[in-house]
C-alpha cells in the first residue's frame, strides 16, 4: 500500500501518518527478528531502514500523487530501533530455553 497511487483508507481511527509508519515498521522488525532468530540484528536494521528510505523515494514520483517525507523514514527507523528491545528479549529467552 505504501506505493499505491491511491491507497485504501485503513480501518479504525486515524492515528496519523507517522504513527502508521511506526506501527508498520515495528511490526516488520519484530516479525523479522522472531522469524529469523539467527539473522544479525544490525543487518535487519539496515535492510528495513533501506526499505523505508526506498518507499519514500518511490513516493516522490509525481505520477503517484503521494507525499514523500524524509521524516517518515526517520519514524520508520526509530520504530525499527524500538522493536529491537522485544526482539532481543525474545532471543534471550530462546537461548535460555535451548540451553536447558
Amino acid at each position: 500500500m505504501a506505493v499505491l497511487p491511491k491507497p485504501p483508507q485503513l480501518p479504525g481511527p486515524d492515528l496519523g501518518d507517522k504513527v502508521q509508519h511506526m506501527l508498520a515498521f515495528f511490526t516488520l522488525t519484530t516479525l523479522a527478528g522472531v522469524g529469523w532468530p539467527r539473522l544479525p540484528l544490525l543487518r535487519a536494521v539496515l535492510w528495513l531502514s533501506l526499505v523505508g528510505a526506498g518507499i519514500e523515494v518511490i513516493q516522490a514520483i509525481p505520477s503517484l500523487y503521494r507525499d514523500s517525507d524524509w521524516r517518515d523514514w526517520i519514524a520508520d527507523t526509530v520504530a525499527i530501533m524500538a522493536a529491537l528491545v522485544p526482539v532481543a528479549v525474545f532471543r534471550r529467552l530462546l537461548e535460555r530455553g535451548s540451553a536447558n
